[in-house]
């Protein structure tokens, strides 16, 4: 194997974010975008997370930042310069079997509204689970605008423990803010933020990294039961109310497949206190007996109510999944009026 220019490789990486920022940034909220930018300036600049940013410096270098985009919005995406072979830079898989063996773990795929996601970071370890082969990451060297802590690419899971370490942060300050939400207070206290908030944080970002990958699992499962009809179904209903309810739908799905069992097997308080904090919006509207299960196991400790919610809601979930599939099938375009109603049933109080 020729030798690692790994300057080289990192600079076509972090192109590739600047090309793909430039080209799906503004598609963003303003209080999104802002959101992401000052956090993008505090990875770049590595800057503590207990340390406030400069504000005039983070101004001024928003402003760079839009004026490079202004340079690369009709770029195409570079090669990835990888040793004896130049690679498309969605050739994750050829990439990664050059990379890993360096230590190194590398993704290039699609998220939300097709924004194309690239990463290179360090290789913390790797393993099978279920079919899917899992990467998890540490340290990042190059990274675009948004930075999910888990991805999804085929059969891989990528899960960005640099990247959720932040995420976890961002969750500690928002409750510091309100201390309204008494299952985020109960998940910090369980990882000790009261006593040190730098450990604490270690310790939620190892725990946590394990609830991403049920996460990610849960939906890699659900992806394949479900096949292409899905994603059909989601382009039809793309910025309604329905298509809320459909996400809102295969997450439940998902997470009694695979997150709340895994999650009621680890046995950690602090790990499912997290979850329920995070229980919110439509899936809390769609299934309020998680939560009434949740506060009858803080009273009694007894786990026995979640793990029978959970495995009716598998049924459930899976059986609405499939009725919304065989309404695209009968309505086609139309089927978010037949969502939209089943809501109306399901949920009358909304």
């Amino acid at each position: 194997m020729a030798d690692l220019n790994l300057g080289a490789i990192v600079s076509a990486v972090q192109k590739n974010c600047h090309i793909s920022d430039a080209q799906y940034a503004r598609d963003l909220t303003l209080c999104t975008f802002l959101l992401k930018m000052r956090e993008l300036y505090r990875w770049e600049n590595d800057i503590p997370l207990t340390r406030d940013m400069p504000k005039a410096e983070v101004g001024d270098w928003m402003n760079e930042r839009e004026r490079l985009w202004e340079t690369m919005e009709e770029a195409d995406f570079v090669p990835l310069p990888l040793p004896g072979a130049t690679l498309d830079p969605f050739e994750v898989d050829a990439a990664n079997r050059d990379l890993t063996d360096l230590g190194l773990v590398y993704s290039g795929g699609f998220g939300r509204s097709c924004k194309p996601h690239f990463f290179l970071g360090s290789l913390e370890r790797q393993e099978d689970r279920a079919g899917f082969r899992i990467f998890v990451s540490g340290c990042e060297f190059a990274r675009d605008l948004d930075a999910p802590p888990g991805m999804l690419l085929d059969r891989t899971i990528f899960v960005r423990t640099e990247a959720l370490k932040r995420w976890l942060w961002e969750k500690y300050e928002e409750w510091r803010w309100s201390r309204r939400n008494e299952a985020m207070g109960r998940a910090l206290t369980a990882y000790g933020f009261d006593r040190d908030a730098d450990a604490a944080l270690a310790a939620m970002t190892r725990e946590e990294t394990e609830s991403v990958i049920l996460h990610e699992l849960g939906e890699a499962r659900v992806g394949e039961a479900l096949g292409e009809a899905w994603p059909a179904l989601l382009a039809a209903v793309m910025g309604s109310r329905a298509e809320i309810v459909a996400r809102a739908v295969r997450d439940l799905y998902a997470d009694c497949l695979s997150t709340l069992p895994g999650l009621l097997e680890r046995g950690n308080p602090a790990a499912l206190h997290f979850h329920m904090a995070n229980f919110t919006g439509m899936r809390r509207l769609l299934f309020p007996e998680l939560a009434l299960d949740y506060q009858e196991w803080l009273a009694s400790g007894d786990p026995t109510g979640l793990r029978e919610t959970t495995q009716r809601g598998l049924a459930r979930w899976a059986s609405t999944a499939e009725a919304f599939l065989a309404q695209h099938r009968q309505h086609g375009e139309a089927v978010g009026g037949a969502i939209e109603a089943w809501l109306a049933r399901a949920a009358p109080a909304h």
